[in-house]
């Protein structure tokens, strides 16, 4: 239970630092598009180091899920994100909720209980073993040239769901290489924790993330990059878990109901991204400074 709840307090965190980069994002130059500048601008504005705020938050909590908890289990729970994000925002700018917001709503948290039932992640180890690291990590390598290449030669919505899914395998690698550092803290207490790699390539691609999904917000709209994020990060992340920490799902007839959930939450994130709400939040015209004071 511990772990499910800080992961639903990463999630509402995390989600409230997306949409608050995405309107800082949003109003970058175009020419600082991947190139380091794009972060100068963003750090001169308010707005996105509330977010970046926020993901300190977010990691924190981050880190005592996936301490106490299935990485298969803690990293699905962040796709309500984006539901919790766009409800609270909506009460904090008065705005109305249409009924297929709540529609979305109901999606996105139906279909994550119903794949966790389905797929019901259980057992796994703490720690990974060296030896399974180096394949882990060059299947993910791999897997990012793949989709940052492919986001360097489209453009738009395209370049910015090439890079939220890249974002994605960065965000789960960092799950998996946090939860694995935490597991050395439990064995050998701060000693252990701050001497190994793990710790250490957690920040650093958690960093290259955090750039990426910079790119991919401002790339294009957030019905673009969302739902490749959060769908994405869930997929990766429960791969990790089966393959690194040995972690396991039901397979057999329990796989139909795990692509009906699956199916049930992309469908609820894409409806929720492309509502005129999550267009008001994220990217939408700017606020009064009585409201804007308020978040």
């Amino acid at each position: 239970m511990i772990s499910i709840l800080f992961a639903v307090l990463t999630a509402i965190s995390n989600g409230t630092a997306s949409v608050l980069q995405r309107r800082a994002a949003a109003e970058a130059p175009e020419e600082a598009a991947l190139h380091l500048s794009l972060l100068r601008d963003l750090l001169r504005r308010p707005v996105w180091l509330g977010g970046i705020a926020m993901s300190m938050v977010a990691a924190v909590c981050q880190a005592v899920a996936l301490a106490t908890g299935p990485i298969a289990v803690v990293q699905p729970i962040f796709v309500i994100e984006l539901p919790f994000t766009l409800l609270l925002g909506g009460l904090l700018f008065h705005r109305s909720f249409p009924r297929a917001v709540w529609l979305a709503v109901v999606q996105v948290g139906g279909g994550l209980a119903l794949f966790l039932l389905a797929a019901a992640p259980s057992g796994g180890d703490e720690a990974v073993s060296p030896g399974s690291w180096f394949p882990a990590l060059l299947a993910s390598g791999a897997f990012l040239a793949v989709t940052l290449g492919i986001g360097l030669k489209v453009h738009g919505n395209a370049r910015a769901a090439a890079l939220g899914l890249a974002a994605a395998c960065g965000y789960a690698l960092t799950a998996a290489l946090m939860k694995d550092a935490m597991a050395r803290l439990n064995e050998g207490g701060a000693g252990a924790l701050f001497t190994s790699w793990q710790l250490y390539a957690t920040a650093a691609i958690g960093a290259g993330s955090l750039f990426v999904l910079q790119n991919a917000l401002q790339a294009g709209s957030l019905a673009a990059s969302q739902p490749m994020l959060s769908i994405g990060d869930a997929l990766i992340s429960t791969c990790y878990g089966v393959t690194l920490f040995a972690e396991t799902l039901r397979t057999g007839w329990w796989l139909l109901p795990q692509l009906a959930a699956l199916a049930l939450v992309l469908f609820g994130c894409l409806s929720l991204s492309r509502s005129p709400l999550a267009d008001g939040l994220a990217g939408g015209p700017p606020v009064d400074a009585d409201t804007a004071a308020r978040v």
